[in-house]
């Protein structure tokens, strides 16, 4: 009976130590789970990967804790017991990559934060947001790329995912932020409209002011005049030198809003929801004119209903300039 005890207790002790002592790998290991695999077949997994002693102690964790075991590519770097593993795979514990996507990124940014982030080269996802309008054609008929429906967040992202995948998440995004606002009429103009607020400024109090601005001209039949769309284009067609020049706001692209009236053809940034809402609801003014806050060392907009009033707000601002660069 004695003998019977102990080899009793020594099985228990031996259970124990492989249930709960941590085992497994010091370096980054990763493990793809597929959708559909068996518990036998997850733990033979994690074994040969060495993140778990045994498969069988893995299988013993499913009559402990049940629920669902859930597919992903899962990340181990330091050793755990294995109800620790268990638990994570239940839970849905993927490893993901975190891409933040600022306010006004184009389809250049975008790819360019992708490419730093490991999931391609940048010029990969602008091929594929020009491709993929069909994502949103439901949506805005006459768009030629994914340009302003890329909505800016932060998305963890697994790090499997290609290119189109990550796209149709940032539209869905999109359409989150839409249906919030109650926007579902005249897409294309809205989001062209507030992808010009959002690249004309970054101060939130400033976005209904500049969308007057922008439609006022707009109702006057003037041209709108701005930078932002001159830059735009020069990036599409590969022109773009990494800064303005005056010869620039001549160069012919469909995006040149000194040289052709009206809107720009198509989004020229993805904008987010207080630019979305600016172009939604612009403030109710007679201002047709202003000096943007990242050209103004106040770091404020200033606003103007005449000529003249932009001339002398232009040359306070060339003189503020001036000053700032004797100091």
């Amino acid at each position: 009976m004695a003998v019977f005890v102990l080899v009793l207790l020594g099985a228990a002790g031996a259970v124990a130590f492989v249930l709960f002592t941590p085992f497994g790998p010091t370096q980054q290991t990763f493990v793809e789970i597929l959708p559909g695999a068996s518990t036998a077949r997850i733990g033979r997994q994690l074994e040969e990967a060495g993140v778990i002693r045994s498969q069988y102690a893995f299988d013993a964790m499913r009559w402990v804790q049940h629920g669902t075991l859930k597919a992903g590519d899962y990340k181990f770097d330091h050793p755990a017991p294995v109800s620790e593993i268990y638990d994570r795979i239940r839970r849905g514990d993927t490893f993901t990559i975190e891409v933040t996507i600022p306010e006004g990124s184009t389809i250049f940014d975008i790819g360019n934060r992708l490419q730093q982030a490991g999931f391609g080269p940048s010029q990969g996802f602008v091929n594929m947001a020009r491709q993929e309008a069909g994502l949103i054609s439901d949506l805005d008929p006459q768009a030629k790329t994914l340009e302003g429906y890329l909505f800016p967040d932060t998305y963890r992202i697994g790090p499997k995912e290609e290119m189109p995948q990550i796209a149709a998440l940032m539209v869905k995004r999109f359409r989150q932020a839409a249906l919030q606002l109650g926007l579902n009429h005249d897409l294309h103009n809205v989001v062209t409209m507030a992808s010009l607020v959002e690249r004309e400024t970054a101060v939130d109090g400033e976005r209904p002011l500049v969308a007057s601005v922008l439609q006022n001209r707009l109702d006057k039949k003037m041209p709108l005049m701005t930078d932002p769309s001159v830059i735009y284009g020069l990036q599409v067609s590969g022109q773009w030198r990494g800064t303005i020049y005056a010869s620039d706001l001549h160069r012919e692209t469909p995006y040149n809003t000194y040289e052709h009236a009206g809107m720009p053809p198509g989004p020229i940034a993805n904008p987010g929801m207080k630019a979305l809402h600016a172009a939604m609801y612009p403030a109710q003014t007679n201002y047709l004119y202003f000096v943007a806050a990242s050209q103004n060392p106040q770091g404020k907009s200033v606003f103007a209903s005449t000529l003249e009033e932009h001339n002398r707000n232009v040359a306070e601002y060339r003189a503020a300039m001036k000053k700032a660069g004797a100091r």
